[in-house]
């Protein structure tokens, strides 16, 4: 028993007076059950991770067992998206990195402080009984600048950001925003407010095609100029460069093009998407690896787009429909990530992990290690 368990049985065994003693027997009963529950191997494992890394590496995990393919010498966060695994848990703690939870939840109930509250107090207990090491908030819903829910945001941002801080020692709350701070989907949020209200943003630097206001054609879908443009607007905004990390795609869009020119310009469907007439709805997300296994099989192989300083290719399904697949890959990214170190972002990260291939195979297996090696500040690169 240590130190801190046999401190608590003492006290349970002879319990202080008062609602404050009644809260405190209440939190220390919650911590003695806890220390019982540990799936790991090693109890030390089950405590939450305290270390700030110096540059940060969010990795997004949507299930599966692939993370144990993961280049766990540069992880310092993996956000749960898919179902719990303790066995992840264990494994990023050993690693020194954490574990945080999904957090996300309709607006129009977070006006309400009484179920703001409800609703952080019921993320918090799942961290602890889950032992992770805080929470990752994604919303992403149309929000006007002048409705309740825009100061509801920031408020909920900061009450989790509080609760978790005080109740979890050196837990982690982020916010997922979009590419850029001008109202990308209607999304009007308190970007300021939700910066400081939190340990750091992550910047989903990726579907910047969600809509499409020029000519309906497929796209890059984390253009470099679009890209780092709206690095600067935050930057605009008096948001620290430390509390943004650049998030970049591992997936591309696959679109049915209308029409294929012979320059390569593929027209798409007209889908729109809040307000805008033409998006990347039009398309399909494909992951990396797929891209990886269908570019030897297209008809027009890798190209480059100057412009965009972004990959494509062509390639015809076999009803004869045209097809341009929009993509990242190690070139894309690297030019990109150049610019964290530039301007002093807190780090990088990607949707998602899962997407890459690792099944073992010789040439799957250096693709994969290549997007990885990106990850990595320049400065520290080989």
């Amino acid at each position: 028993m240590s130190r801190l368990q046999l401190r608590g049985w003492r006290l349970l065994s002879s319990p202080p007076r008062g609602i404050r003693g009644l809260a405190l027997l209440a939190l220390l009963a919650l911590s003695l059950a806890a220390g019982t529950d540990c799936p790991c191997p090693e109890p030390e494992l089950c405590r939450p991770i305290r270390h700030h890394p110096d540059f940060e590496v969010f990795v997004f995990d949507v299930g599966q067992k692939t993370w144990k393919s993961y280049d766990w010498s540069q992880i310092t966060t993996v956000a749960t998206f898919g179902k719990y695994d303790s066995e992840l848990m264990c494994y990023a703690h050993s690693k020194g990195a954490r574990v945080v939870l999904k957090g996300d939840v309709s607006l129009k109930d977070i006006i309400d402080p009484a179920f703001r509250a409800s609703w952080i107090a019921q993320k918090v207990n799942l961290a602890k009984t889950q032992y992770m090491d805080g929470i990752n908030i994604d919303i992403e819903q149309e929000v006007n600048c002048l409705s309740p829910e825009y100061d509801a945001l920031t408020a909920l941002v900061k009450e989790t950001t509080d609760t978790f801080h005080r109740e979890i020692e050196g837990s982690q709350v982020t916010f997922d925003v979009a590419w850029s701070p001008k109202n990308i989907d209607r999304r009007c949020y308190n970007y300021t407010g939700i910066a400081d209200a939190c340990d750091f943003l992550f910047v989903m630097s990726y579907d910047e095609q969600s809509q499409i206001w020029s000519e309906c054609i497929a796209a890059a879908n984390a253009p470099y100029n679009q890209t780092l443009t709206g690095y600067n607007d935050y930057i605009k905004l008096n948001i620290n460069p430390k509390k943004l990390v650049m998030g970049v795609p591992w997936y591309g869009y696959d679109y049915t093009c209308l029409n294929l020119s012979e320059d390569h310009v593929c027209t798409i469907a007209k889908v729109p998407f809040r307000g805008a007439p033409c998006s990347d709805a039009a398309g399909r997300q494909v992951p990396y690896k797929m891209i990886m296994k269908q570019i030897n099989s297209s008809i027009s192989g890798n190209q480059w787009d100057k412009d965009q300083q972004a990959p494509y290719y062509n390639y015809k399904d076999p009803a004869g429909h045209f097809h341009q697949v929009w993509y990242d890959n190690p070139q894309s990214i690297s030019l990109k990530a150049t610019y964290i170190q530039n301007y002093g972002l807190r780090g990088i990260g990607m949707w998602n992990a899962n997407c890459l291939d690792y099944s073992g195979d010789a040439v799957a297996k250096q693709q994969t290690e290549e997007m990885w090696e990106v990850l990595k500040p320049k400065l520290l690169q080989r």
